[in-house]
């Protein structure tokens, strides 16, 4: 493996980084079959730069959770319901992202029989980045649109307290050019995931991501992670700390997710999710949703294709602000990422290394790791 010309940080290969993942999953009793799946979420995540929703994950998220009995490594999904287009799932506590693949993949089913599908889910956990599933129906010709409720991390327009998760709202829709129209974007004004981001890097957040209880802005980030377990702090939504600024809206769309996250599939909300009882770790008990929509049923999809590039380029075309030489639109930095991590490898941080080194002595793994 190589480090990259551009930085001092270690770089390893994606293939690397994914038989790794494996590997650890696998120590852990999930399946071969569901650890492939897991694995591919997380380094697509890396792959595409969403560094906060990858590999860091892998120990904190998943291997503590199977180890603390929260997190059943073997996922026993559940069809509860089903119509032509349409199905609820339970997914006893299994591992989220092999239920959520699955879930999408039934909506995608319906879809191109149907013209559309959708799967509400509960009883899953955390399911990777969201981008994930609707890249799977982009790549099908179709839009996709994905969404999850999370434990408590924001507070509500004017308020304090850790209410609704980070509850992404994602769209994916295929375009004529090399990249999808691709957003995947936490409905807070940043993630907690973003947050340890920053934290590994002894850096302090900008002034709105968070919340004191005392109604005042948070930087100070290590302190900031600790209480947002606490509910000392909490997450902005998206837009910030006032309406002036529209943090009633990402408040808004925050509370969607929620309700298309729980009412349809009577799930867990709110509180419930926190992944504690009477002061015990249990479950988290969390929601998803997954929409697939053809194309094709209501246009040729080269001409949906056409339209979305056309609109794309324009807007990367337009009039830029002073100081600023390029418009983006969104998929196209994780597709200049991805390029650039082809090439160069995945950055591995100091923090990140000692979660992998620690893993790799408590089971007794052989990795030639450049750190």
């Amino acid at each position: 493996m190589e480090k990259s010309k551009v930085d001092a940080v270690p770089r390893v290969s994606a293939e690397m980084l994914e038989n790794f993942m494996k590997d650890v999953l696998v120590s852990v009793g999930v399946p071969k079959a569901d650890a492939d799946i897991v694995a591919d979420v997380l380094i697509t995540a890396d792959k595409l730069g969403i560094d906060s929703h990858g590999i860091s994950r892998l120990k904190p998220i998943y291997y503590n959770r199977i180890k603390d009995g929260i997190l059943s490594p073997v996922t026993k999904m559940e069809v509860l319901r089903e119509g032509p287009t349409t199905a609820v799932v339970d997914g006893h506590h299994g591992m989220g992202h092999v239920i959520s693949k699955r879930s999408m993949e039934m909506a995608i089913a319906k879809a191109k029989e149907y013209g559309m599908g959708m799967v509400a889910v509960r009883n899953s956990s955390h399911y990777g980045i969201a981008g994930y599933y609707t890249l799977m129906a982009a790549n099908e010709g179709m839009i996709g649109i994905s969404g999850t409720n999370a434990r408590p991390s924001i507070a509500p327009t004017f308020g304090v307290e850790n209410m609704l998760g980070t509850n992404p709202l994602t769209f994916t829709m295929p375009s004529d050019e090399e990249f999808p129209f691709f957003l995947d974007c936490a409905t807070s004004t940043a993630q907690r995931g973003r947050i340890e981001v920053y934290a590994r890097h002894d850096k302090e957040v900008p002034a709105g991501w968070v919340i004191g209880n005392d109604g005042t802005a948070r930087t100070d980030t290590h302190q900031i992670l600790k209480d947002l377990s606490t509910g000392k702090a909490a997450l902005t939504p998206l837009g910030g700390l006032t309406e002036e600024t529209g943090s009633h809206k990402g408040y808004g769309y925050a509370t969607v997710v929620e309700i298309l996250s729980a009412a349809l599939q009577g799930g867990a909300f709110l509180h419930a999710l926190s992944g504690m009882k009477d002061g015990k770790k249990v479950p988290h008990a969390l929601g998803h949703f997954f929409i697939a929509i053809d194309i094709s049923a209501f246009t040729e999809l080269d001409s949906f294709k056409k339209t979305t590039g056309d609109i794309l380029r324009e807007l990367r075309a337009s009039k830029k602000a002073p100081g600023r030489d390029r418009i983006y639109t969104a998929g196209e930095k994780e597709y200049l990422t991805k390029l650039e991590r082809e090439k160069n490898g995945i950055p591995i941080g100091e923090s990140l290394q000692k979660d992998i080194n620690s893993l790799l002595e408590e089971l007794d793994l052989d990795y030639d790791f450049p750190f």
